[in-house]
């Protein structure tokens, strides 16, 4: 009976960690991952995409000009970006989204105008994303 027990438990341990899904992009070198598998993304909440991306998206800013609604992750810093070396090797997310953006750099917090929060995550979460283009390595 002990021994039953104990194999119930191993396999409800076992199937209960199995079952979570692991995010798709473990480090900003995955981003190409979400590219090759960007059909489970299309026409879907661009929430659906981030809860994939596990590194933190530090910066960001949209693009809600000339027919082309869009936004920019990159996962460094305002800082990480002047620094000319690390720009040169760091990934850049375009995420494409149907609706129009109401994203105004001049009324985000000064000095925070690229800073990717909670908020827009909740503010944007919704947006329906339609295209996916990764730069930088892959």
């Amino acid at each position: 009976m002990k021994n039953t027990l104990k194999i119930i438990a191993i396999l409800f341990l076992l199937l209960n960690y199995s079952c979570r899904a692991q995010q798709m992009i473990q480090t900003p070198n995955d981003a190409h991952k979400l590219k090759i598998n960007n059909q489970q993304f299309i026409n879907k909440p661009l929430k659906v995409l981030l809860k994939e991306i596990k590194p933190q998206i530090k910066t960001a800013w949209g693009n809600n000009e000339g027919g082309n609604q869009f936004f920019s992750f990159k996962f460094i810093d305002q800082d990480e970006i002047k620094r000319k070396s690390i720009k040169d090797n760091s990934v850049g997310l375009y995420v494409y989204v149907k609706e129009n953006l109401d994203w105004d750099s001049n009324k985000r917090v000064k000095g925070k105008e690229y800073l990717w929060t909670k908020e827009d995550i909740e503010k944007y979460g919704n947006l329906t994303v339609i295209r996916i283009k990764v730069i930088g390595k892959d």
